[in-house]
């Protein structure tokens, strides 16, 4: 993940972004996993170049992994590049067994 400078830091203002094709794989049945996910977060210094970030997303592709620890995972990764003030990441994954999936993690 990849950053670059923003150029307005002298105000707050939300970016938001949607990846409406993320995948997964459950680490239980190896089946894949469709969710969006979905990123807002307040910059401070710097803003996420988003060819990086789709590539980041991307590379969970192939990965076992459960929905929360995507989620948290994305957060941490997404937190220690990024620096924002604040970021919200939602996972809205795609029904599996009967059952959807939100999950949200919050930073601070």
């Amino acid at each position: 993940m990849e950053t670059i400078e923003n150029r307005y830091r002298e105000r707050d203002y939300e970016v938001r972004i949607r990846f409406p094709e993320f995948t997964c794989l459950c680490p239980q049945t190896s089946q894949p996993d469709f969710a969006e996910i979905i990123i807002n977060y307040v910059p401070d210094e710097l803003l996420v170049e988003l060819k990086s970030l789709k590539l980041y997303l991307n590379s969970y592709r192939n990965e076992g992994i459960f929905h929360e620890e995507a989620v948290n995972r994305i957060l941490n990764d997404f937190t220690e590049k990024v620096r924002p003030k604040k970021v919200e990441i939602i996972g809205n994954f795609n029904v599996r067994g009967g059952i959807y999936t939100t999950v949200k993690a919050i930073y601070p």
